[in-house]
C-alpha cells in the first residue's frame, strides 16, 4: 500500500471514530443521562476500540466484548463496579447507538470479584461537628442541605430558585440520576437561610443583568422551547458562584453554580478541623441521612423514595449499617473474662 493510500485509510478511520463518539454523545443527551455518565461511556468505548486495534464496533460483537471485559478483570485488576460500568457503556453502544442488540446474548467474560462495601456513616454528633467548622457562608448551607434532605452533591448544586416552594414547605428535585422527579420536605432550620440567599441572589441577578451577564445555563430542551427563560430570576441557581465566569461550552460569560471542587475544598478543611478520623465526602452525609432516618424508625420504602433509588435493594444496604451499629450486636468473648 502506498503512503497516500495509507494516509487516506487513517483519515477515514479517524473520521468514522469521531462520528461514532459524536453519535454516542448525542444519544446520551437524548436519554437525559448525566454529563459524568456521558464522559465515562465515551471513555470506555474509546478504550474498547483501541484495545481491538481501532476496529469499528459494528465489525465486532460478543467475542470481542468478552475479551475486553476479561482483560479489565485479569490484566488491569479493576473493581467489579468499574467493570460493570465498562459493560454498561458497551451495551449502550450496541443497543442504543449501533442498534445491534446484544440483550439476548450471554456475555461470558471473567468477572471482577464483587466487593460489598458498607458506607461510611457519621454519628449525629459528628455531623454537627463538621457543620460547625464550616464558615457561615453558602457552603455551610450546601452541606446542611445534603444532610437535611439526603441529596447527592450534584442535585444540591443544580437547585434553581424555582425548586424551593415555601408555600408547600417542599423542595423539588427534577430529572435526578434516577430520571424520576421527587419532592422532599424543607428542613425547618434552613428556611430562613434559603430566604436570605434568594433575596441576595435577586439583587445580584439584577446587577448581573445590568452588566449584561444575567443569563443562566438551561437544559437543552427547555433552552430551545423557551429561548428567553435563561434571563428569568426563577431559573437562576440557588447556590451561585461568587463571580461571573465564562461557560466553556458556549463561551458566554454568566454566573454558574458553585463547583464541586470548590465545595470539596471547604468540606476537607472542615473535616480536618473536626479531627474526625473517617473518610468523609459529601456523599457520606447522604449515607448518614438515610441511616439516621432508619434508626429513627422511618420505613425503608419511604427512605427509598426520599433518596430517589430505583431499586429497593440499593436502599437495603442501610439496614445492614444500622444492624452493625446497634449496641446489642456489639459483643466479644474477651469482655466476659
Amino acid at each position: 500500500m502506498c503512503v497516500y493510500a495509507l494516509i487516506y485509510v487513517i483519515i477515514v478511520n479517524y473520521v468514522q471514530f469521531v462520528r461514532l463518539l459524536d453519535q454516542v454523545r448525542t444519544k446520551i443527551k437524548f436519554k437525559h443521562y448525566s454529563k459524568s455518565t456521558e464522559n465515562n461511556y465515551v471513555l470506555w468505548i474509546k478504550q474498547f476500540i483501541l484495545f481491538h486495534n481501532k476496529q469499528h464496533p459494528k465489525d465486532m460483537g460478543k467475542f470481542e466484548i468478552e475479551q475486553f471485559l476479561s482483560y479489565l478483570a485479569i490484566k488491569r485488576n479493576v473493581s467489579a463496579s468499574t467493570q460493570n460500568q465498562a459493560f454498561n457503556a458497551l451495551m449502550f453502544l450496541y443497543n442504543q447507538v449501533l442498534e445491534l442488540p446484544l440483550l439476548g446474548q450471554n456475555i461470558n467474560a471473567l468477572r471482577a470479584k464483587q466487593r460489598v462495601h458498607l458506607p461510611v456513616v457519621l454519628s449525629p454528633k459528628e455531623v454537627k461537628e463538621v457543620i460547625m467548622y464550616f464558615p457561615n457562608n453558602i457552603h455551610k448551607t450546601i452541606i446542611q442541605t445534603i444532610y437535611g434532605c439526603g441529596l447527592r452533591l450534584s442535585e444540591v448544586l443544580k437547585l434553581r430558585i424555582k425548586d424551593i416552594d415555601f408555600d408547600y414547605n417542599r423542595m423539588i428535585i427534577w430529572d435526578s440520576k434516577s430520571l424520576t422527579d421527587r419532592s422532599l420536605p424543607l428542613p425547618q432550620k434552613l428556611i430562613s437561610d434559603y430566604q436570605e440567599i434568594i433575596a441576595f441572589n435577586k439583587i445580584q441577578h439584577k446587577n448581573d443583568s445590568s452588566d449584561g451577564f444575567g443569563t443562566v445555563e438551561m437544559p437543552n430542551a427547555l433552552a430551545r422551547k423557551f429561548p428567553n427563560a435563561n434571563k428569568e430570576f426563577k431559573w437562576q441557581y440557588l447556590f451561585p458562584m461568587a463571580k461571573v465566569s465564562q461557560d466553556p461550552k458556549s463561551g458566554i460569560f454568566r454566573r454558574h453554580h458553585v463547583l464541586e471542587s470548590t465545595f470539596g475544598r471547604n468540606l476537607k478543611k472542615a473535616v480536618i478541623k473536626s479531627k474526625i478520623n473517617k473518610k468523609v465526602t459529601a456523599h457520606t452525609f447522604r449515607h448518614s441521612y438515610a441511616t439516621h432516618l432508619l434508626q429513627a424508625g422511618i420505613d425503608i420504602r419511604t427512605i427509598q423514595e426520599l433518596l430517589g433509588h430505583k431499586r429497593l435493594e440499593t436502599t437495603m444496604i442501610y439496614t445492614h449499617v444500622v444492624k452493625e451499629l446497634s449496641q446489642q450486636n456489639r459483643f466479644s468473648p474477651l469482655d466476659y473474662l
